[in-house]
């Protein structure tokens, strides 16, 4: 049985792999594994400032920047689609609420579509 460092009464919590304060934790397992948050994820559509190209905005979730980025990678794979990360929202090009909306369902979040 090995031990690890799980609290340090400097830092706070550590992570078990890279044994360094949470907060400044570089490891992919703690960027990639996420928890549903408690509020809800709107997906929204949004044209205006794209020339008339519609996107699909996506808000709510309470992630870190890098699982962030690896959501919308995967949701981008999914659709087939492009997109980005900004400010914390996700945003894929086309209107694809409802395929969005069954995947993030199928991951724990609580998904609503919003406006029309």
């Amino acid at each position: 049985m090995s031990s690890s460092l799980v609290y340090s009464t400097d830092s706070g919590r550590v992570c078990p792999q890279c044994e360094q304060p949470q907060n400044r934790c570089e490891c992919k397992q703690q960027s990639s594994a996420h928890t549903a948050p408690q509020g809800v994820v709107y997906l929204r559509r949004e044209t205006k400032g794209r020339k008339g190209k519609g996107v699909t905005c996506i808000t709510g979730l309470a992630l870190s920047d890098m699982a962030c980025k690896l959501l919308a990678k995967e949701l981008k794979q999914t659709c087939g689609c492009g997109g980005t990360v900004r400010n914390g929202e996700i945003e894929i090009q086309g209107d694809v609420r409802t395929t969005l909306k069954k995947i993030l369902e199928k991951k724990g979040y609580v998904c609503k579509i919003a406006g029309a």
